[in-house]
C-alpha cells in the first residue's frame, strides 16, 4: 500500500485521539505527511478547537518525526471530511456509536464516508500503543480480493497476516429445503470447503505472500459475524474488509460487511472501497505548496519512533 498523505480526523476526545495516535504509527511506517483535522462530535464541540489541534500537531511531529500539518478547516460535515479527504491515501477515524434513529435516517458514519471517499478508511476502536501485530484480511475470492490482501502486506511490512473466508450458508439452506440427504449435504460441504482451501493458495501465491507471514482459515456463515469471530479467536488487531461502492439505499435495505462487522469486532477496521485510488501525486504537489506557505505545518528532525 503506497501512503504519502493521511487525514486523521478526531474530536479532540481521548476516544477521538486515538485514531491520531494510529495514523502517527503508520505515518512513521511508510514516511508519509500525517494532516490532523478536528470534527466536533454530535453533542458538543471543543473551545479552542483550533489552537489545540495545532498543539496536537506540533506534540505529534515531535514525538513521532513526521511532518504533521494542523488543517484550519473545520468538518462540521460528512461531506466536508469527504472533500478533504479527496487527496490523502488514507483516512482514520474514530469508532462512535451513533444513535439508532440518526443511523436510520442519515446512515452509519463509515457507510457514508466510504460512499463518498475514493480512499480506504480506518475506523480505530484500539488505543494505539505500537504497530499492528496480526492483520485479518476477510476475502470473498472475486477480482478485487488479490489487490486487497496485498493492500494488507503493504501496510505493516512486520505484521502477520491471516486470510479468512466464510463459506456461505445459502445454498445449504436450499438443499434442506429441497429435502436433500445427510450425504448430499455433506459431500456439498466438503467441496465448497475444498474449493475454498484451493482459491485461498491462489491468493497466497504471490510474492508479497512470501515475504510475510502468511496463514489462511476458512469459515463457514454470515462473513461479518464469522471474521469478527475469527478476529477474536486469533487475536487480531486488524480487520481488512473491501466494500462495493453502491446507493444509500442499497446499503440501507441490504447492509455491507463492513458496516455489519463494525459493531462486532473488538479490533480497528479498515475498510477499502474496491475502485480505491492513489492520491499520492497530487497530494504530494499540495503538500508541498501547503508546506512552503508554513500554513500550519510542523517539520521535525527527531527521528524517533512512536
Amino acid at each position: 500500500m503506497n501512503i504519502n498523505s493521511i487525514l486523521a480526523v478526531s474530536d479532540l476526545s481521548p476516544a477521538g485521539n486515538h485514531a491520531i495516535d494510529r495514523a502517527a504509527i503508520l505515518a512513521v511506517e511508510h514516511d508519509a505527511v500525517l494532516r490532523l483535522m478536528y470534527a466536533a462530535a454530535p453533542d458538543h464541540s471543543q473551545v479552542d478547537a483550533a489552537a489545540r489541534l495545532r498543539q496536537m500537531a506540533e506534540q505529534t511531529s515531535q514525538r513521532s518525526g513526521v511532518t504533521v500539518q494542523a488543517v484550519s478547516r473545520t468538518a462540521e460535515a460528512i461531506e466536508q471530511l469527504a472533500e478533504e479527504a479527496r487527496f490523502d491515501d488514507l483516512l482514520v477515524i474514530s469508532h462512535r456509536r451513533e444513535p439508532l434513529l440518526s443511523a436510520f435516517f442519515r446512515g452509519v458514519r463509515t457507510e457514508r464516508l466510504t460512499r463518498l471517499c475514493r480512499c480506504p478508511v480506518l475506523v480505530t476502536k484500539l488505543e494505539a500503543k505500537k504497530r499492528y501485530g496480526r492483520i485479518l484480511v476477510a476475502v470473498d475470492f472475486t477480482d478485487t480480493s488479490k489487490a486487497l490482501a496485498n493492500l494488507a502486506f503493504g501496510l505493516d511490512s512486520d505484521a502477520e497476516v491471516e486470510l479468512f473466508h466464510a463459506i456461505s450458508t445459502r445454498d445449504e439452506a436450499k438443499l434442506r429445503s429441497a429435502e436433500a440427504t445427510e450425504h448430499a449435504i455433506k459431500a456439498y460441504r466438503d467441496r465448497t470447503r475444498f474449493q475454498a482451501h484451493e482459491r485461498m493458495l491462489w491468493l497466497t501465491d504471490s510474492s508479497d505472500a512470501r515475504r510475510n507471514r502468511v496463514m489462511s482459515a476458512v469459515g463457514r456463515g454470515d462473513p461479518a459475524r464469522q471474521a469478527a469471530v475469527q478476529q477474536e479467536y486469533g487475536g487480531a488487531d486488524l480487520i481488512v474488509v473491501g466494500k462495493r461502492r453502491r446507493s444509500a439505499v442499497a446499503d440501507f435495505f441490504c447492509g455491507s460487511v463492513a458496516q455489519r462487522l463494525l459493531p462486532w469486532a473488538t479490533s480497528d477496521v479498515l475498510v477499502v472501497p474496491h475502485d480505491h485510488r492513489s492520491s499520492t501525486r497530487v497530494a504530494a504537489k499540495r503538500t508541498k505548496v501547503e508546506h512552503g506557505a508554513a500554513q500550519g505545518a510542523f517539520l521535525s528532525t527527531k527521528g524517533n519512533a512512536l
